[in-house]
């Protein structure tokens, strides 16, 4: 099995500002903004919180409105929006980071692990606010086994017609377009969904503490296996993630697996 380090969500490039950490724990990855799309940030809830306020709430001089297209993907949260019927969480690719996924082999029964750009927050009077002092980490915040995969324009369902990538033609004529869809269940742990997100605890972080958020806190078993775009990646005790780059594709060991079973569970 391979596992995809996953990096989605607002970044320093697109939406510049961490994620928030909620006061309850949930891990809010917040879509980046894209014009083409078609779910704004006020269309987008939270528990009665639609994303814009919670986007201008925690950065005031945001550019963002609440009329700015946001892309929901991977959508794996769902009482975001109204769904269709038969819903299901998924996750869409394409162009150069589709071509990197297929290049690495990856394929059904594979795991993404998503992670993200994410800082405490803290209600004070009511107003949402980064929690001073906070760490900017990288935090591990949903999950997905591939269960299949749709590559062509024809075989998408129709509760899918509302995911980002459904609509974009030109890629799918190219056949440079992919959507992602779970299994029911994990495969080595049946107990648990196929797909899910996950809330905050320290097993989740990737960050090595009191050190800028690329600079991860793997176990040593990472040692023994290559990661896609990170040759000599690792500096003494941590390693080294890049900065730019979507998808991080690497073999699962028996080691490595447990790990990974420890960050769900």
């Amino acid at each position: 099995m391979r596992i995809i380090l996953s990096r989605k969500g607002f970044d320093s490039g697109s939406g510049r500002q961490p994620n928030p950490i909620m006061p309850d724990g949930t891990l809010l990855s917040l879509p980046i903004p894209e014009k083409e799309d078609h779910d704004s940030f006020a269309s987008l809830q939270w528990k009665g919180m639609n994303y814009y306020d919670i986007v201008s709430s925690l950065r005031p001089r945001t550019r963002l409105t609440a009329d700015t297209m946001c892309h929901l993907d991977p959508d794996i949260r769902k009482d975001v929006k109204q769904r269709m019927q038969g819903w299901k969480p998924a996750f869409g690719q394409m162009g150069a980071a589709l071509k990197h996924l297929y290049n690495q082999g990856v394929s059904v029964g594979d795991l993404f692990l998503f992670f993200g750009w994410f800082r405490q927050t803290e209600l004070i009077n009511g107003k949402l606010f980064y929690k001073k002092g906070s760490q900017d980490l990288h935090i591990i915040y949903g999950y997905m086994q591939i269960g299949s995969i749709i590559d062509k324009e024809a075989d998408i369902p129709k509760w899918l017609s509302g995911h980002p990538h459904s609509s974009y033609c030109d890629a799918w004529k190219r056949n440079q377009n992919a959507i992602f869809l779970p299994t029911d269940n994990l495969s080595f742990m049946p107990n648990m969904k196929g797909c899910d997100v996950l809330d905050y605890r320290p097993n989740r972080i990737l960050t090595k503490e009191g050190l800028s958020r690329r600079y991860w806190d793997l176990p040593s078993c990472f040692k023994d296996v290559n990661i896609s775009y990170h040759s000599n990646a690792w500096v003494n005790d941590y390693f080294v993630s890049v900065s730019r780059g979507q998808e991080f594709v690497l073999e699962a060991t028996d080691k490595i697996l447990e790990w990974t079973m420890n960050v769900i569970k």
